[in-house]
């Protein structure tokens, strides 16, 4: 009988002879030496159908003892056999090219262009860059801001950020690349910058003029009777149809056109779209709106993101005035945001809905670094709810500025319809020089042993009779008040 080898033709044959040489491997070293034989590489070489490990020349040993599926190599060397190339190189992150790799894309082949928005931040530690001109609202388009980077520069909520924005690739949205500026300081130097809470809080010591001419009388009386001082912390109590929207646009035109310097902002939340577009067309400053047709979200999201705005503008030492209106619609939301926790007081005002309104309200303050936050709120009353009342009565005495509107005033057409026994500041010596305060001081000894009604007529005819309020306090100062 012929020896196995010689019984055997081609590369099975070459395969018995060597097996005969090595009688102890079987198995898979059987495997291997038929994938070792020359007539095998020659004839199958780069086969679907065939399953091998490991190979002299192709996927195995190319890539460093990498897998191999009929030549077709999971490594990093070359494959020299001539079946399909497959995507996972060693080499791989590398564009497709005649060896089989991919090549780095490079990033500066992705357009990118300058831009600049307002960072807000999620809870992950990532951000994105809300637009000015889109009301802060979330967009797709908004770019997006690595954790990474607000962690090297510390940034905060509410800084507004200009740099490079790339479009990213696959419309995954556009990226913020590099920083240039943050609130106009480089973004190495924000970190030095001392934080809000961190800085020294102090009485309103330098007064805001609110007077701009004869007209409105608004201003001044409010001047007189209720001035307002960088860092106050001002309540309007108003009923409906009391004259409250004219109030604020009077006080807004005073702070834009007598300290063009401050920086004025309007917040108005779940008012009438109707009321927000002649707000934005009465007032030169800022108006951020969430009105009532947008949702409960919509309305915390956007009044915690514009206060956090006024801080960060506080903290570099600038002056912020703000408006918000109304207080008592904020605090709606919020009641409706936290849900029913188990603790509801009365009116359906759940226990913990004030803790953020009233700590949005609380941040108003002047430092003794520089920099100030006026925030001039509004409460609603006498609107027949419970729950109106009891907000009112949870923000009463957290100002240091009250001023009160009288229905009765505004039924008799009597403007300002302000209530002048009810209606003050707290540490008004500090804003007033002490010629103005004496006289201030007689005027309201006369005008509160008066009707309110009568008190207030009294008042603005005399104020109509002088162009501007000195030429009034000269009159009275040391004189008899009113005829």
């Amino acid at each position: 009988m012929p020896p196995p080898h010689l019984a055997c033709s081609g590369w099975l044959g070459q395969v018995v002879s060597q097996s005969e040489l090595l009688p102890g491997v079987k198995g898979v070293g059987i495997l291997k030496l038929i994938a070792d034989t020359p007539l095998f590489q020659g004839k199958y070489m780069g086969k679907k159908n065939f399953r091998g490990r490991g190979g002299s020349d192709g996927g195995g040993q190319g890539g460093g003892g990498g897998r191999g599926r009929g030549g077709r190599g999971r490594g990093g060397g070359q494959n020299n056999g001539q079946g399909r190339r497959r995507r996972r190189g060693g080499g791989g992150g590398q564009r497709r090219g005649e060896g089989g790799d991919i090549e780095p894309v490079e990033d500066n082949d992705i357009p990118s262009e300058p831009g600049q928005g307002l960072l807000e931040l999620h809870p992950n530690g990532y951000g994105f860059l809300r637009s000015t001109e889109n009301n802060y609202s979330r967009e797709r388009s908004d770019p997006f801001v690595p954790g990474a980077m607000i962690e090297k520069f510390g940034l905060r909520q509410g800084v507004l950020i200009s740099g490079i924005i790339q479009h990213a690739r696959k419309q995954q949205g556009p990226r913020l690349r590099e920083i240039t500026d943050v609130d106009g300081i480089r973004p190495d130097e924000y970190s030095n910058i001392k934080q809000f809470d961190a800085l020294t809080a102090i009485n309103p010591e330098q007064w805001y003029r609110l007077e701009t001419g004869p007209q409105p009388l608004t201003t001044r009386v409010m001047d007189l009777l209720t001035p307002l001082g960088r860092g106050q912390r001002a309540l309007i109590v108003a009923p409906p149809r009391s004259g409250k929207t004219i109030m604020l646009q009077h006080i807004s035109h005073g702070i834009s056109e007598n300290h063009p310097d401050v920086k004025l902002m309007v917040l108005l939340v779940d008012e009438r779209p109707e009321e927000v577009t002649d707000m934005k067309r009465n007032i030169n400053g800022e108006v951020i709106a969430s009105s009532l047709d947008q949702d409960v979200e919509s309305h915390v999201r956007l009044s915690q993101l514009v206060v956090e705005r006024c801080k960060r503008l506080a903290e570099m030492g600038q002056d912020v005035f703000l408006l918000m209106d109304s207080i008592t619609r904020l605090a709606r939301a919020f009641n409706k945001w936290v849900g029913n926790t188990g603790r509801t007081m009365s009116g359906g005002v759940d226990i913990k809905a004030m803790d953020v309104p009233k700590k949005l309200f609380a941040t108003a303050r002047a430092f003794e670094e520089g920099g100030s936050l006026t925030v001039v709120g509004t409460a609603l009353i006498d609107t027949g709810s419970r729950m109106d009342d009891l907000i009112f009565q949870e923000f009463k005495g957290t100002g240091n500025m009250e001023l009160v509107l009288d229905r009765k005033l505004a039924d008799r057409r009597v403007w300002p319809a302000i209530d002048i026994t009810q209606s003050g500041t707290r540490r008004e010596e500090l804003l007033l020089d002490p010629d103005t305060l004496h006289a201030v001081t007689m005027l309201r000894r006369t005008l509160t042993s008066m009707h309110p009604v009568d008190a207030m007529e009294q008042l603005t005819k005399q104020l109509g009779r002088f162009k501007s309020n000195a030429e009034f306090i000269k009159l009275i100062s040391g004189a008899k008040v009113l005829d």
